[in-house]
Order: structure tokens, then C-alpha cells, then sequence
């Protein structure tokens, strides 16, 4: 069998692996070609030392523990020694909301002390639980669901700052069930949120006493979790197994089914022909890929739309920052002038990120609500960082360290719909046997999540093999 995977950010690279071990353990022969546009393999997972001593993340900066995906993926690679968790005052976050910066409550005494939401919003959403569940199974909006069960000002200081950390996107546009299925699953079963809580910790007293386990009403949580070098320990890693099988700078052009094979044009003039084929590049670049001998399935693929980012990396002596850094950083409470979606405390989530005496703060600045930030060149960048860490952190001083990074459609978006388009787009690509899709864009944008269905990939590639050899 032979297999192309276009894409070596991490969902083509795991997927790669997982295929490959998955095919030895079963005793399958294949013959493995991963093809990667770019001259280095990891996608959006980069992680830049610079000759100051700082370690600066160009995309995401670690996973979280309390699923086993990545974990187990690091087991394999036999590189889970190489682990490192964020620091224990990485848990503290923050909001900042009517001018100054606010700890996100960690439980119900801490809810009841804090000044981010009003009386009267703390009333509203203790009325969560006698609020009935929607009738229908239609998708809605983070934001109506949020109006629905919460009420306008957790919307604003609670779930679109968490929404705008996640996703870099807007309440208004994004998926319930695609984003968070989990507060979803609560309501469908529970009836809410709070109903959902209560049941859920009966069970887990009960389950404690038998010695089982039960999900928490929260859903998956964990420890961030990274390398010491860098997120990009894992990404290298992984080309260093798959080894001459992954290909760089080698960009697919062209794409078409051949009966019951593919043939691929590259950039270089090459042709190459495959069984099979996954699609591990954003939905934009698989669409370009379809379009030819498909253009409905390309259509579904255009749009899962993506959200700009620009990120400002700032060092500086400690000295010159009064502010306490004893947490993870903050997220700006919806709706706010400023472009600035939330800032990192990098250096205190993870150590060896800044030099001795040093901090490092990473801040995240346009996203879906602020598209325009985009087309801002370095110096705009800089000088509205400074302003938005004046204002909510009180630094005046000039950061003794500057990097940033652009990544123009940086974060697909799941928008209302997300769900109905993915099933679409299954039995698109169901027409075409052994044309598989995999990513961000489609079955969660964490690094778990795409492991994750990584993992599930290699079980279809393999399992379609099994298909055709008994026909």
C-alpha cells in the first residue's frame, strides 16, 4: 500500500508514525511519503532560542496532561522523560475587565468574593439551574447559549475572553457543539450546567467509595505540558523517526483520482501515485487540492474560515516590572477597544523561558474580532503592545527584547453549522476511497485533538486496506 501525506505539522507527522507502527504491529506493508510544502516539518509548533537566552513559542506553547493522546504519542517516541509542566502558579489566571486585572474564580467561595462580575450577574448566574434545557438539537452560538443559561456579563468577562484565548474568535459566530461538545453533552443530559455539577459530584463520591471514575462537569482538564526546549522538541522528534519518508519543500500542486489510485503533481515537476492519500494542511489548501474533480466538497472546505494573529514576544529585566507575574497571564473581558486578546506570563508558566532575572510576556493581539491587526507592520504592532501592557499591566518601560511573529489564517474557526459541514464533508470523501482529511479545521484545533484523530486516521487508512484485499 502506498500512502502520501500532504502536511508535516503535527497531524500529518502523528499521523505518519501512528500508521506506521499500527501497520508493523498488524504485519502490513506500506510504503510512507509525508510532503511538506515548507523547508522545515511542525506547521505551526515552532519553538526560536534567540541569542539573548529567550525561548519564544510561534504557535502553541505546550498540551494539557488530563488526556492521553499526547502523552502517549511522547511514550512511543520514547521522549516523555524529556517533559516538563508548568510551574503550580500557572493555574492562577486572570481577566481584565473594568480597568484592572481580576483572578478567575477557581471555586465557589472565590465567585462569591469576586469583583469581575456584578451582584446582580452572580444572581443570574446562579439562576442557571432553573433555567429549562433548549428543546431541539440545532446548533447555536457560544453567545446565545451563553445569554441563554449565564446572562450577558458572563458572556462578556468569563466565556468571550475564554473564547478569545482558545480560538482567537467571536461568541457570536462560534459553534456550542463544535467548541466545547462537552457543555453540550451537560445540558442535553443534565438539563445544565449547575444541575449537572451537583449530579456529577454525587457520582464522583460514589464512585470514589467503588473505586471508579467519573468525568467532571468541566470536561478534560490537566497541566499544560511541554519540552524544555520547546514545543518543537516533539515535532523534531518525529522527523527524526520518520526519517528520509518525510519530505520538505516539496509542494502538491495537483491532486486527482486515478481509478482506485491518486496521482499527485508537485511543484518540482514530479508525479507521484498513491493508494492512498491525507490531506493534513488547512482546509483552504485542501480545498485548492479538491477543486478540481470536486468543487462541492471544496465549497465545504472554504468555509471553515480561519483567524489572523499577531504575537509580540517582550523580554525585560524583571526589575523593570512591578507588576506580579505570580500566574499563567490575562485575557481582555469582551467588548474592548484594544486589539490585544490576552497576554502570557510565559516565563512563569514554564522555566528557562527567559534568562536569569529576566521575563518573557507573549501577547496575542487581533483574532477574529480585530481582523485588521493583520495588516500591521512591525513597529504598529510594537507600539500597541506597549500601550495595551501600560494600561493593564502598568509597564512603561521598553522591553529589552522584541520578536514577532504574523500568522496570517492562524485558527480555523468553528463556526454555527461546524458539525453539519464535517458530516458533509465525510460523505464527500467517502465517494473517493482512500482520500482522507485530517487537522485543526475539523475535529478540535488542540494538540490532543489532533493526535488524537491522527490516531483515528491510521486506524481507517488501515482498515480500508483490509476492505479492498478481501474483495
Amino acid at each position: 500500500m502506498q500512502v502520501v501525506i500532504i502536511g508535516a505539522g503535527i497531524s500529518g507527522l502523528a499521523t505518519a508514525f501512528l500508521l506506521q507502527q499500527q501497520a508493523r504491529a498488524n504485519g502490513r506493508q506500506l510504503s510512507l511519503t509525508v510532503l511538506e510544502e515548507e523547508a522545515q516539518v511542525g506547521g505551526k509548533i515552532r519553538s526560536l532560542r534567540s541569542d539573548d537566552g529567550y525561548l519564544c513559542e510561534w504557535g502553541p506553547n505546550g498540551f494539557l496532561d488530563g488526556k492521553p493522546a499526547t502523552l502517549d504519542l511522547c511514550q512511543q517516541l520514547a521522549v516523555a522523560e524529556d517533559l516538563v509542566r508548568s510551574n503550580d502558579n500557572a493555574r492562577r489566571r486572570f481577566i481584565y475587565a473594568l480597568d484592572r486585572l481580576h483572578q478567575v474564580p477557581e471555586n465557589a467561595a472565590a465567585f462569591l468574593r469576586t469583583s469581575l462580575l456584578s451582584p446582580s450577574a452572580k444572581l443570574r448566574m446562579a439562576a442557571e439551574i432553573v433555567i429549562p434545557p433548549r428543546s431541539g438539537g440545532s446548533d447555536e452560538s457560544l453567545a446565545d447559549f451563553c445569554r441563554r443559561r449565564l446572562g450577558r456579563q458572563a458572556l462578556e468577562r468569563l466565556v468571550g475572553p475564554m473564547v478569545s484565548g482558545i480560538f482567537a474568535g467571536d461568541p457570536e459566530t462560534m459553534s456550542l457543539q463544535s467548541c466545547f461538545p462537552r457543555i453540550h453533552q451537560l445540558e442535553v443530559e443534565y438539563g445544565g450546567l449547575f444541575r449537572a455539577m451537583l449530579r456529577l459530584a454525587r457520582q464522583r463520591r460514589a464512585a470514589r467509595r467503588s473505586g471508579q471514575a467519573v468525568a467532571s462537569a468541566s470536561g478534560p482538564a490537566g497541566v499544560l505540558t511541554s519540552f524544555a526546549g520547546g514545543l518543537q522538541q516533539l515535532t523534531d522528534r518525529l522527523q527524526e523517526v520518520l526519517a528520509d519518508q518525510v519530505q520538505v519543500s516539496a509542494a502538491v500542486t495537483g491532486l486527482e483520482p486515478a481509478g482506485a489510485k491518486f496521482n499527485l503533481q508537485l511543484a518540482d515537476g514530479r508525479q507521484l501515485t498513491a493508494d492512498v492519500v491525507v490531506s493534513a494542511v488547512p482546509a483552504y489548501s485542501f480545498a485548492s487540492l479538491v477543486k478540481g474533480f470536486d468543487q462541492q466538497m471544496a465549497a465545504l472546505l472554504e468555509q471553515i474560515p480561519y483567524a489572523s494573529l499577531q504575537v509580540a514576544c517582550f523580554g525585560y529585566r524583571r526589575q523593570r516590572v512591578a507588576h506580579n507575574l505570580n500566574g499563567f497571564g490575562y485575557l481582555v473581558a469582551r467588548p474592548h477597544a484594544m486589539p490585544l486578546l490576552g497576554t502570557l506570563w510565559d516565563s512563569s508558566i514554564f522555566a528557562r523561558r527567559a534568562p536569569q532575572d529576566c521575563v518573557l510576556l507573549r501577547s496575542l493581539l487581533g483574532g477574529a474580532t480585530h481582523p485588521e491587526v493583520a495588516g500591521w507592520d512591525r513597529d504598529r504592532v510594537v507600539a500597541e503592545t506597549r500601550a495595551a501592557l501600560r494600561q493593564t499591566m502598568g509597564i512603561d518601560a521598553e522591553p529589552d527584547f522584541v520578536q514577532i511573529f504574523r500568522h496570517r489564517q492562524a485558527i480555523p474557526q468553528y463556526l454555527v453549522g461546524h458539525g453539519r459541514r464535517l458530516q458533509d464533508l465525510l460523505q464527500r470523501t467517502a465517494r473517493y476511497p482512500g482520500l482522507f482529511f485530517t487537522g485543526n479545521a475539523f475535529f478540535g484545533i488542540g494538540l490532543n485533538d489532533c493526535v488524537s484523530a491522527a490516531q483515528r486516521t491510521a486506524s481507517a487508512i488501515l482498515a480500508t486496506d483490509r476492505s479492498r484485499q478481501t474483495e
